[in-house]
């Protein structure tokens, strides 16, 4: 797929990325292979080229990132590892990595792929939550953005100090159930729903139902099919569907400060939550932050994981598309290099909030900001609907 990497293009990547700023900028040694910097250059090999690129094969990508991994080890037990902000990028990093080949696996469709050990997810809750429940989000104040100090994603800085009209929210993603009405009532064909360059891709690429689904009912889930759960998450929708959707119930997307606000404003207290649910880190039970998960938890299934707001699921499941463009903060500074977020602000992309199953716990935090075109569907994304007050 022109989408995505080879898996071995990404592996040895994860190794250059590693020789490049912990062993060459933070240990400040030569790189253990600078001749392949330019072969997993991210920035400069787009990812539909990178096949045709002289990357490493899957055993020699393993020995590279195992003779990086020994030599950063020895740097930081000889000189330690400075603020660890480096090494908590670099960590990061291949975690996201992970998730992007678990996107490569699914899109590959392999019948015979294995993973090393299956999660067991919780079963749906008795209460039926189907994505239409909505919840209010008063009027007021609030802090968006991570907080100085630490790590954190450029985009996320600074924090700043808004002001967020009310609104309501859904309560949790809109499921596989909900999401089935809207196309068996001919959301589909319905062209007053869809935004004109929308309409378009629909047409384009004759899109009838979400990319994993079968006319019969079915849904590919990395390992295979399996019936479709009417109690899970939608996923692998694109923003032009979410877009339509939410149209189709005179609602909307909530943008991305109503979503933070949403996912970790206390209003009683006046102050942010680390988490939703508290400063704890997460935890199998409040979120699915798992590869090994394979797929989300039911709606709901987490209510130990509940917002102040209400709202649940806000980390975890399927990366949840917002309405907003992916702008940098007021008094943004690009760090540690300009092309991590800088060179993608515009309107060219919608931002994503909450990370998805596949999401490792360190990254997914209330404040990371992904971004895609709209028409992208083989991320893990689903949606939850916004409206203004009543």
């Amino acid at each position: 797929s022109a989408l995505m990497s080879p898996l071995v293009w990404d592996l040895g990547h994860i190794a250059a990325f590693e020789d490049l700023w912990l062993v060459h900028r933070l240990g400040g040694e030569a790189m253990l292979r600078g001749d392949l910097a330019e072969v997993y250059d991210a920035f400069e090999t787009p990812r539909a080229q990178r096949g045709d690129l002289p990357h490493l094969g899957c055993s020699d990508a393993r020995d590279y990132l195992a003779q990086v991994r020994h030599r950063v080890l020895e740097l930081i037990d000889e000189r330690g590892p400075g603020d660890g902000l480096l090494a908590e990028m670099v960590l990061r990093h291949e975690y996201q990595h992970q998730e992007t080949m678990m996107q490569t696996i699914g899109l590959a469709r392999l019948p015979d792929y294995l993973p090393p050990g299956r999660r067991e997810l919780p079963a749906a809750p008795s209460e039926h939550h189907t994505g239409l429940e909505l919840v209010d989000v008063a009027a007021g104040p609030c802090e968006i953005g991570a907080p100085a100090g630490g790590f954190a994603y450029d985009n996320e800085r600074p924090r700043q100090h808004v002001e967020v009209g009310g609104f309501r929210m859904g309560r949790t993603p809109i499921t596989n159930g909900t999401f089935l009405h809207f196309v068996e009532g001919g959301g589909y064909e319905r062209r007053e729903l869809w935004r004109e360059e929308a309409w378009s891709w629909k047409e384009q690429y004759d899109i009838t139902r979400p990319m994993n689904w079968t006319e019969d009912g079915r849904e590919w889930r990395i390992t295979g099919y399996e019936p479709l759960d009417h109690h899970k998450p939608v996923v692998h929708v694109s923003w032009f569907e979410a877009d339509a959707f939410a149209r189709a119930h005179d609602a909307r997307l909530p943008t991305e400060l109503e979503w933070e606000k949403a996912a970790t404003w206390d209003q009683e207290r006046g102050a942010v939550r680390q988490f939703p649910w508290g400063e704890e880190a997460p935890d199998p039970d409040r979120a699915t932050l798992d590869p090994t998960a394979l797929g989300p938890a039911p709606a709901g299934a987490y209510p130990a994981g509940a917002a102040p707001s209400g709202c649940m699921g806000m980390l975890g499941d399927a990366w949840e598309w917002t309405s907003s463009h992916f702008e940098g903060y007021p008094d943004f500074r690009p760090y540690p290099y300009r092309e991590y977020s800088e060179v993608f602000f515009g309107t060219d992309y919608r931002v994503l909030r909450g990370g998805s199953w596949a999401t490792s716990g360190r990254v997914a935090t209330p404040t990371v900001r992904n971004w895609d075109y709209p028409a992208r569907r083989q991320i893990f994304a689903g949606f939850r609907i916004a409206a203004d007050p009543s």
